[in-house]
């Protein structure tokens, strides 16, 4: 379809948000020197989750963002949001987008250049004013509408990035490194924010280097490395730890009775005092029981995870030989 042509009616029956098939990206850097920048690269995330898409510098994140949104040209393959093409006029009109460095004319008011980005997502006229108004509150600029963009700090600028990715009401929200020059309360802005996107019926895609920030979120995560997907799924998949137990344990002052450590082994103190110890699975009913014969008592019994930056480093090691 070209962008004469009137839209296409989305698919609302498709399961996936984002279908990206066989994408392919060469740069060439020198006249007889290419580098591949994407390499068969294939992620799918469905109607209304939170992905996250991590990799280190250089793994082809940003790259394929870009080529989702018609911003680089493929070398090859297919780019789908809610089942139209996401390049054409009608599969833009699903997408919202914050690049990792905006960029906005310092000459213009915030309201003003929210204004203009309302207009470029065809927002009608009268819906405009409050829309922008609504949406400064929400990121946290509440009272700079007539603030010159030359004055707003870096973190402002971030959040007006996040209300302008919004403002025309996207189904589909790309976020690259939306946390970029915030602080921690920013942070946690964006957290909720998204957490808000997805109970609106919204789909985000993330791509962050804030680790922690993708664990809180994300249902999904694909890591890439070298140009291609090293890891996909379902983040409680992926980072459970096969064979082990995790169990929080109360109560118990002092050393912990040597029945239980020889079962258990060492434990971890946590938030609150708590111990926590790592257990193989087909030890935890004589651990309870150990707990309960030392009068401590059991917080809670749940498979182990490892955290999402050690199942990151661990992977990327692995597929490169050294940690990214």
């Amino acid at each position: 379809m070209t962008d004469t042509q009137a839209p296409a009616a989305v698919d609302v029956a498709t399961s996936d948000a984002i279908a990206v098939s066989g994408a392919r990206k060469v740069y060439t850097v020198f006249p007889q020197t290419k580098r591949v920048a994407v390499e068969d690269v294939s992620i799918t995330v469905p109607v209304g989750a939170i992905h996250g898409l991590l990799g280190p510098n250089g793994a082809g994140k940003t790259t394929t963002l870009k080529m989702l949104l018609g911003l680089v040209r493929p070398d090859a393959g297919t780019f789908r949001v809610l089942g139209l093409d996401s390049r054409s006029r009608a599969g833009r009109a699903e997408l919202g987008f914050l690049p990792e460095q905006p960029y906005f004319p310092p000459q213009l008011s915030a309201a003003q250049a929210m204004r203009l980005y309302a207009r470029l997502a065809g927002l009608p006229e009268r819906e405009i004013k409050p829309r922008t108004a609504q949406l400064l509150e929400l990121v946290g600029l509440a009272g700079q509408q007539r603030t010159l963009l030359s004055a707003f700090s870096r973190g402002m600028l971030q959040r007006l990035g996040i209300a302008q990715a919004i403002v025309g009401r996207p189904k589909v929200v790309v976020l690259d490194e939306p946390a970029s020059g915030l602080d921690p309360l920013g942070q946690r802005d964006v957290r909720n924010l998204m957490l808000m996107l997805r109970d609106d019926g919204a789909t985000v895609l993330l791509s962050s280097h804030q680790l922690s920030e993708v664990e809180a979120v994300c249902d999904r995560v694909s890591i890439m490395s070298r140009g291609r997907v090293a890891a996909e799924g379902p983040i409680h998949e992926l980072l459970g730890v096969a064979g082990a137990t995790s169990v929080t344990v109360s109560g118990l002052s002092g050393d912990v009775p040597p029945a239980l450590t020889a079962l258990a082994g060492e434990a971890t103190v946590v938030e609150g005092g708590l111990l926590l110890f790592s257990v193989p699975d087909v030890s935890v009913r004589r651990v309870v029981d150990a707990v309960d014969d030392a009068g401590g008592t059991i917080v809670a019994v749940a498979p182990k995870r490892e955290s999402l930056e050690d199942y990151f480093t661990r992977m990327l090691s692995n597929d490169s030989g050294e940690v990214a």
